[in-house]
């Protein structure tokens, strides 16, 4: 019997504490704490990623994850379009228009090298324009043999493959695409519509689809012949079917709900699933880094699917120490595990009290030069920043904090209440605020003096804020005014520019909140809706192995 050593070259190691780096990918080792044999298996996930501009369905999609194409389709707000938008991994851009506005095409290709085929036209009307892209410009190409829509499309330019299809009947019709003319191929075995396919012009694989209802039927294309395969594990049609190789195929959501498979030659097994069911979309990618956009009942929406060795743990919030004065419009320094207070407005008046957190409770300590609310705190517990605030009107005063006093330093260019900030004592950010209006203005702090950077994505005040200069967030607030509602959203900032987060458990205003290094210290302490005493700590996302632990069976 062949052994592990004689596979792989060496023995199974004994570990106390299973590996932590990508190397541990398909090595077994037996776990002696655990007393387990375990391995590390590459897994796969749906995110959420950039909307169209144009939301639709009955589009043509192509390429791949971080360089997608979508033409065409069906907008409730136009009818059939001919907006073609390009996707570079994290949003759409729109480039030049098809040459007609379609829907019911199918596309294949890259996106600088890409066809769109197949359309439904009112009447209905099938047609056989073959549309041809560049990277700019679309010029027309050679017409199907068989007028359709709702056909299904894989390959390239000069190599492409259309399949199925419909025209009031579903069809079997089969053509190649030598990237001028359309040749007819051998017939599929089942005639459908709304099919997903994946693979070359002569290594192709159909699936699912429709025929007189929804199918599993799975069909592969040898350049000769087609030949029935195993059947997907669930039927479905309209879904967003796709993939680079006839050995390595997706098939996701559609009709019905949310499902995901996988082929891999063979057969079909369940993969995670997307978050936001639909159909009629479009799809783009490979099985391990797939894309699927537009769809009749979300038609804005994009998914990404990656796969990888790690496993996301989603950032979260939880229950810190109580304030020992309940306060609102306070401001915050330090982190999660040693924090600082300083301020706010306390039943009837604003006031100067200070308190430090050592990541169980909290301590009062000298109070502030100028009692203030409405300010933003930062640095550390023993290196801090007060600037901005209410004391009798807006104020630009900022005072240093050494752990034991606070002192007079340079004040801010334009004095504002409501903001919030985040940084150290010498390098910190001044983000919205103002009264009565609130403003999206930000600005950078050099340990000397104050200089306009990139503003909020949107007007925000009575918000908190923390993190690093270069990796801080804000959170939660009022947005535009004070009559506004309570937010939970944040947002983050790289020192350059900014990106939505995870939000709030809970929606509040005018909070405490800081950390002097990253966004995964954050802790926002205090504020309203009432005088609030609760904290909550943020964890930023981190990713670890997926282990696996084997057994005989």
């Amino acid at each position: 019997m062949t052994t592990y050593k004689e596979i792989f070259g060496k023995q199974i190691q004994k570990l106390s504490s299973d590996p932590t780096d990508a190397q541990a990918e398909g090595q077994v080792w037996y776990n002696t704490t655990d007393d387990v044999f375990k391995t590390v298996l590459s897994v796969g996930a749906w995110s959420t990623g950039g909307n169209l501009g144009t939301g639709r369905y009955n589009l043509a999609g192509t390429g791949t994850q971080t360089a997608g194409l979508a033409a065409g389709g069906y907008s409730p707000a136009v009818a059939a379009t001919a907006v073609v938008e390009e996707y570079n991994g994290s949003s759409w851009s729109e480039v030049n228009n098809l040459p007609t506005a379609t829907k019911g095409l199918k596309g294949f290709g890259v996106q600088t090298a890409a066809a769109a085929s197949g359309s439904i036209a009112p009447g209905p009307v099938y047609g056989a324009t073959t549309y041809e892209y560049d990277g700019t410009n679309w010029t027309n190409g050679g017409n199907l043999n068989t007028a359709r829509g709702l056909g299904s499309a894989n390959g390239t330019l000069t190599a492409g493959l259309f399949a199925g299809g419909y025209t009031g009947t579903n069809l079997t019709n089969s053509e190649s695409y030598n990237g001028t003319s359309w040749t007819n191929s051998p017939t599929i075995n089942t005639a459908r519509r709304q099919a997903g396919s994946a693979g070359t012009q002569t290594a192709a694989v159909l699936f699912t689809g429709y025929t007189t209802t929804a199918s599993t039927d799975t069909e592969e294309y040898d350049g000769s012949s087609w030949t029935t395969v195993n059947s997907t594990t669930v039927a479905r049609d309209a879904g967003l079917g796709g993939g680079d190789l006839q050995t390595s195929a997706f098939i996701a959501t559609g009709n019905p709900g949310v499902l995901t498979e996988h082929y891999n030659g063979t057969t079909w097994s369940a993969a995670p699933n997307v978050a936001t069911a639909r159909n009629n979309g479009a799809a783009a990618g490979t099985t391990n880094s797939g894309l699927g956009f537009g769809g009749y009942n979300n038609k804005n929406n994009t998914e990404e699917f990656t796969a990888s060795i790690f496993s996301p743990i989603a950032a979260t919030w939880a229950s810190g120490g109580n304030l020992n004065t309940g306060r609102t419009l306070d401001g915050g320094a330090g982190d999660k595990n040693s924090g600082l207070v300083a301020g706010g407005y306390a039943t009837t008046a604003k006031t100067a009290v200070t308190e430090e957190y050592n990541g169980t409770s909290w301590s009062e300590q000298n109070d502030l030069g100028t009692a203030r609310y409405e300010s933003a705190l930062r640095g550390t517990q023993t290196a801090a920043l007060a600037f901005g605030g209410y004391s009798g009107g807006g104020i630009g005063n900022t005072e240093l904090y050494n752990g034991t006093s606070w002192s007079e330093q340079n004040d801010l260019n334009t004095g504002r209440r409501y903001l919030a900030g985040f940084g150290t004592q010498t390098a910190a950010v001044a983000a919205g605020g103002g009264y009565p209006s609130a403003v999206a203005n930000v600005e950078e702090y050099n340990g000397t003096s104050w200089t306009a950077v990139t503003t909020l994505p949107a007007v925000r005040q009575r918000h908190g804020g923390g993190g690093a200069q270069t990796s801080g967030m804000v959170f939660g607030g009022i947005s535009p005014n004070p009559g506004g509602s309570y937010l939970a959203t944040a947002v983050g900032y790289d020192g350059t520019s900014w990106a939505a987060i995870p939000s709030l458990a809970a929606a509040k205003a005018n909070i405490g909140g800081n950390s002097q290094t990253s966004q995964g210290t954050v802790f926002a302490a205090g504020g309203r809706p009432g005088y609030v005493t609760t904290t909550q700590e943020f964890t930023d996302e981190v990713v670890q192995l997926d282990y696996k632990t084997l057994t005989s069976s």
